[in-house]
């Protein structure tokens, strides 16, 4: 069951973890989902699998690095009902290395993700009640350590990943509570993209199971599978020299 979460809301619905995450709440008694996403026939698509649930969900057609619009649309969600579970979930994949393609994956991975956090906390900030409210960051394991062979996406994650484990013990003392999720390789369509290879790959219905266990458990970095976490912590802990060697042979991510 959602444990407490009744009012979620989540960006980059339309596939991947997003989706799977949608389906895993309807699935377990969340009362009201808000949606959003790029893609309209395919977030149109989650809204009425997540709708046969009897759960109430409203979708939007949204792009995250929007300033004005996503800080818009939550406000109207949680006007529509308070929120007390917000993933900042929205994320692309660099591909090629091209000046446009590094400005699109910052833009999206942190822009996206500050856009729908700032305004969430202060949300959380304003309620006078002191029922459980949660924010939930989409990092992945490449954010352990810069990858030559994804240079601007393991940069980009790296930043959230950090500045998600700085929030969570400063908002902490406010009640709001704040989880980093840090995934291996799922099914997306960012994987499905992918040419290098993928160990432990995993489904996202499967990634979705565990974020949402994480959440409500309360474990700050919810971080999978174990194997590939121990490794990208290790490899960010070994000194520069060798780290830099490692990570210079490992397959790119195209």
């Amino acid at each position: 069951m959602c444990k407490n979460f009744h009012n979620i809301l989540i960006t980059g619905a339309s596939s991947g973890i997003g989706a799977a995450l949608a389906l895993y709440y309807a699935k377990n008694g969340a009362e009201n989902l808000f949606l959003c996403g790029r893609n309209k026939e395919r977030l149109k698509e989650i809204e009425a699998k997540c709708q046969t649930y009897g759960t109430n969900v409203k979708a939007e057609i949204l792009d995250v690095c929007d300033k004005e619009k996503t800080e818009k649309w939550i406000k109207k969600c949680n006007a529509k009902t308070p929120l007390d579970l917000v993933f900042a979930n929205a994320g692309i994949s660099t591909g090629v290395e091209s000046a446009q393609n590094i400005y699109n994956t910052f833009e999206t991975n942190i822009f996206g993700v500050l856009n729908t956090v700032t305004p969430t906390v202060e949300i959380y900030q304003k309620r006078q009640t002191k029922a459980p409210c949660a924010i939930v960051i989409t990092a992945s394991i490449a954010g352990y350590h810069g990858l030559a062979g994804c240079p601007s996406y393991s940069a980009s994650k790296a930043c959230i990943k950090a500045y998600g484990e700085a929030l969570r013990p400063r908002l902490a003392k406010e009640g709001i509570q704040v989880n980093v999720v840090c995934p291996g390789f799922v099914r997306s369509r960012i994987t499905d993209k992918n040419t290098c290879p993928m160990p432990f790959f995993m489904e996202a219905d499967k990634a979705a199971s565990i974020i949402a266990k994480g959440v409500s458990k309360n474990i700050g970095l919810i971080s999978f599978p174990l194997p590939m976490r121990l490794a990208a912590w290790f490899g960010a802990i070994l000194p520069n020299a060798l780290s830099n060697f490692i990570y210079a042979h490992l397959p790119y991510k195209v």
